[in-house]
């Protein structure tokens, strides 16, 4: 019966060996075979300004605040150019000046007669004076009995008829004064001044060429593009579903693509009053962006692409995370501290391109996935956090 039990307990020993035997075994091959835990970019839930803002949905360009394209308002032959491509010109500068000389003859012409027409004046003036003293000592005589009533009549009639000659006289003077008015403001017209300071753009005509004003409804090239580049802003259109929350005097920023890595500070300076219907699928409203202080290191330029972001609504110290964090349904994977995901839905506030506003569902230090691209990143999966570079 001793041997038995003892041959009992050995069985037993050596069943329960076996059995830790195979346990390890399976532990090991669990351990060698098991998939390596994903390495993930983690970030942490934290406090920030987060802004809502809106931009434009295709390039907006940038426009001087002032640009005329001038052309003379007569047509004629350049006869003088004043100023070349990239001259800097002051308000009332002569730009171009068409060719005049019958005008100039007219003027003259206009200021001789005025000459000619005062002389006429004053002498038949003079003659309807001496008719008036005539005429007042024909009624002194006439009291006196010296002169019948027939000579006081014809002498007071010709004093009459002197006076309104020289009244008519008078008026050729400022029909004289007229002309010549008429042939200087035609002057005028043949010579084409800047109406502001700025810059020449660009020049249409050279010497001697042929410069013709635009019909109605038929545009032609200017004669001389002026820019004024002392102010400029951005011209950018605005999708009509953001348009609701634009307000004049919102701050934002530009960005131009001849400029990297700079912002530029901008405030809205108008929006416009009507919806852009150049595609059906996508309306735009036109909304102007001022610089606040344009660069001056940098050289901008009329016709720059520039992209706008305006800011209607902003909280500080707000629990944020970063946008590419959050997915569909506005849920996020959440790392837990046995190095496993969980997805946990979150009410969002503000938002835009780079921080997302969250009011519920995570505590400031929580730490979420940011790489959500990679491969078998989902629920339950196990990840590694990446080493911070």
């Amino acid at each position: 019966m001793a041997f038995s039990r003892r041959d009992k307990r050995n069985n037993f020993s050596r069943y329960l060996l076996w059995v830790a035997g195979l346990a390890l075994l399976a532990a090991a091959a669990w351990h060698f075979t098991r998939p390596e835990p994903i390495r993930v970019q983690l970030v942490k839930a934290g406090r920030g300004m987060v802004e809502a803002t809106v931009s434009n949905t295709r390039a907006g360009t940038v426009k001087a605040c002032r640009r005329a394209k001038l052309a003379p308002p007569a047509g004629g032959q350049i006869e003088r150019l004043l100023v070349k491509k990239g001259e800097r010109v002051k308000e009332g500068q002569v730009l171009l000046e068409l060719w005049n000389e019958d005008l100039r003859a007219q003027a003259r012409l206009a200021e001789q007669q005025l000459k000619t027409v005062v002389t006429h004046v004053e002498e038949i003036c003079t003659i309807a004076d001496l008719s008036a003293r005539e005429a007042a000592r024909a009624r002194q005589l006439r009291e006196r009995g010296f002169l019948s009533p027939e000579g006081l009549e014809r002498a007071e009639a010709d004093a009459k008829a002197k006076q309104a000659s020289c009244g008519a006289a008078r008026s050729e003077i400022e029909q004289s004064r007229s002309r010549i008015a008429v042939a200087r403001a035609g002057l005028r017209r043949m010579v084409l001044r800047a109406p502001f300071d700025g810059i020449v753009a660009d020049i249409s005509g050279e010497l001697g060429e042929y410069a013709t004003p635009s019909p109605p409804g038929i545009p032609t090239p200017p004669a001389i593009d002026l820019i004024d580049d002392r102010c400029m802003f951005v011209s950018a259109p605005i999708d009509e579903v953001d348009a609701a929350n634009i307000r004049i005097g919102q701050m934002g920023r530009i960005t131009l693509d001849a400029i990297k890595g700079k912002s530029f500070a901008g405030r809205v300076k108008r929006i416009a009053p009507y919806v852009l219907e150049l595609e059906k699928q996508a309306r735009t409203v036109e909304v102007e962006v001022e610089f606040v202080e344009p660069p001056t290191a940098e050289n901008l330029l009329v016709g720059y692409s520039a992209d706008v972001e305006i800011v209607h609504a902003a909280q500080e110290k707000a629990l944020r995370i970063p946008t590419q964090a959050l997915l569909e349904g506005k849920r996020v994977l959440f790392y837990r501290a046995d190095g496993a995901l969980e997805e946990r839905a979150v009410v969002v506030g503000l938002a835009n391109w780079e921080y997302t506003g969250i009011t519920s569902g995570l505590n400031e230090g929580d730490q979420i996935v940011l790489s959500l691209d990679k491969e078998g990143v989902k629920a339950g999966a196990r990840v590694q956090p990446e080493e911070k570079k």
